[in-house]
């Protein structure tokens, strides 16, 4: 089994699994749906475009900077807005909260066939459509595809165990968290995507653990 690993760098990340219309969350690591999305949008796939093969990828996420948690608010219907008796508010435009991740930098792996991870691999490299990091305003930093992030023979866990840090602090932590696919895991979030065009998504089930961070075992 081969895994393929992906940058996620940006001033502002936000990926959400159960927002509601006036408060936008964030989780701490990026969603698998917004993997997913993004992976749509470098091969260019449209919303109603069957997710099987990508969906079926197993993924873990290792924190390198966990980033701050941050809030940002907006303000929706300044044109009017329908309630629902039925008539337009004209007066008061409605509040929205927003959350997100300043900072933040991730070492995402997907697991899975070496021919799908060759085609994501060189999508990654020649998106078709602009790649962001959970909402269209945010932006990667760097290159989501890493020169060597194609890791043959290598599994989930073994890829995102060893491969260099990608932080660029003098005092690297010490450990780094690596959250992952498992049947059997005690997490859960509703981020496995069926489908975009109509939002329908399955539970999905993680484990978490805490490694040595590779920068500290090089110094040792």
């Amino acid at each position: 089994m081969s895994t393929l690993l992906l940058r996620l760098s940006g001033p502002m990340q936000s990926w959400g699994t159960h927002s509601k219309f006036d408060v936008r969350e964030t989780a701490y690591e990026p969603s698998k749906s917004g993997v997913i999305g993004l992976l749509c949008a470098a091969l260019g796939r449209p919303r109603h475009a069957p997710l099987d093969d990508l969906a079926a990828l197993r993924m873990g996420v290792r924190v390198d900077r966990q980033g701050t948690l941050q809030r940002d608010f907006h303000t929706a219907g300044k044109g009017g807005y329908y309630k629902v008796s039925g008539s337009v508010e004209r007066k008061n435009p409605i509040v929205t909260f927003r959350y997100y991740l300043a900072d933040a930098l991730f070492l995402v792996g997907l697991s899975g066939e070496l021919s799908l991870l060759q085609d994501l691999f060189h999508a990654l490299q020649h998106p078709v459509w602009m790649l962001y990091l959970g909402r269209k305003a945010f932006v990667p930093s760097e290159p989501v595809w890493l020169p060597d992030g194609l890791r043959y023979d290598e599994d989930l866990l073994q890829a995102l165990s060893t491969y260099p840090w990608l932080g660029r602090l003098d005092d690297p932590p010490a450990r780094l968290r690596i959250v992952y696919d498992d049947p059997n895991g005690p997490l859960l979030s509703y981020d496995h995507p069926v489908s975009f065009a109509e939002r329908v998504f399955l539970p999905r089930y993680t484990s978490f653990k805490f490694i040595p961070n590779p920068a500290r075992v090089e110094e040792g």
